[in-house]
């Protein structure tokens, strides 16, 4: 087993450097910086949704709040008036008991007792109730509000995280193109030019050729199509800078549709639309969880802005968009 072992070692150490050290090849280094930038566009999506769910989250405690005061209000009201009840019977009884319920930081559990119910009358039995069921609602209140701020603070980390796994991805692919010898990255980032100006060119003849009609469909796509060239940017959601899920907002809204900054909150709305029965302005979705989302186009293709490093353009449809599964369209 030892000489074995020993065997082994000698052989990684001999030929170890010839691979372990290679640079990547220009097409290489290619493909893992367009996987990077699509990884990096992947996470921003997952941020999208987070951003959306902090919204949310925060109108919603900001309204709890807003009622957990008007209950605290009442149960203050509720309590004066069960002090007022305690000096009455104190005032006229004599009774030590009423003074200390008008003392007490809590009169409910004076008052609950039977024998002080018969002390301050039957009459007083249903702002008793009142005390005790306010009490019960503002303690109820504080839960769902912890609960809230819980969820809002987990919303946050993910969307720390996505954001630091986008940038993560990013500085990698710039890592990669940096290692690279000077005439490679210069012939590499050539050849990329010469490919997306070869795609702008070809976006521009198919966004001048679509004539469409007055649907909402068509109206988000001709919107979309007047993108062409527009740059990816996270987040962003025109006039000039899109992500993918920005570009179908907008699209949508021009069309007179309100839809969320999101492709995974996107894919909720609407009807859903079978990949034989697209139509122009469809909207269809891509990726497992889904992070990706653009518009049918007809005749196979399809708008979109696609990731960091690219620009708004029409590409064909396909049922896999680079690694990411067609998971399916909506008709708004």
């Amino acid at each position: 087993m030892k000489r074995f072992i020993a065997a082994f070692l000698v052989v990684f150490f001999l030929f170890e450097p010839s691979f372990a050290w290679a640079a990547p090849s220009i097409s290489g280094a290619q493909r893992e910086v367009d996987r990077l930038r699509t990884l990096a566009a992947d996470k921003y999506e997952a941020a999208n949704e987070a951003t959306i769910k902090i919204a949310s989250l925060e109108r919603e405690t900001k309204s709890l709040k807003e009622q957990e005061s008007l209950i605290k209000s009442d149960l203050e009201e509720a309590k004066k008036v069960l002090g007022r009840i305690a000096l009455q019977n104190y005032q006229g009884s004599g009774f030590g008991t009423g003074l200390e319920l008008l003392l007490s930081t809590d009169p409910s559990q004076y008052l609950a007792d039977a024998s002080m119910l018969d002390l301050v009358g039957t009459r007083y039995a249903n702002e008793i109730r009142k005390y005790m069921l306010t009490k019960q609602k503002v303690q109820s209140s504080q839960l769902v509000i912890a609960d809230r701020v819980d969820l809002l603070k987990s919303e946050k980390i993910k969307l720390n995280r996505e954001v630091s796994a986008a940038k993560a991805a990013l500085a990698k692919a710039t890592r990669i193109l940096n290692s690279l010898k000077k005439e490679d990255r210069e012939r590499l980032l050539s050849q990329e030019a010469a490919r997306e100006n070869k795609i702008l060119k070809d976006s521009q003849k198919y966004a001048t050729s679509y004539v469409g009609d007055n649907s909402r469909g068509s109206i988000a796509l001709k919107f979309a199509l007047k993108q062409i060239g527009d740059i990816y940017v996270w987040a962003a959601a025109g006039p000039t800078r899109w992500d993918c899920s920005g570009l179908t907002m907008r699209a949508y809204q021009a069309a007179g549709v309100s839809l969320p900054h999101s492709s995974r909150v996107q894919v909720k709305y609407g009807k859903s639309i079978s990949y034989g029965s697209l139509k122009p302005g469809d909207l269809l979705f891509f990726g497992k969880p889904i992070s990706h989302v653009s518009i049918y186009m007809g005749g196979g293709k399809m708008v979109q802005a696609p990731r960091p490093g690219k620009k708004v353009e029409v590409v064909k449809l396909t049922k896999m968009f680079g690694r990411k599964p067609f998971v399916g369209a909506r008709r708004l």
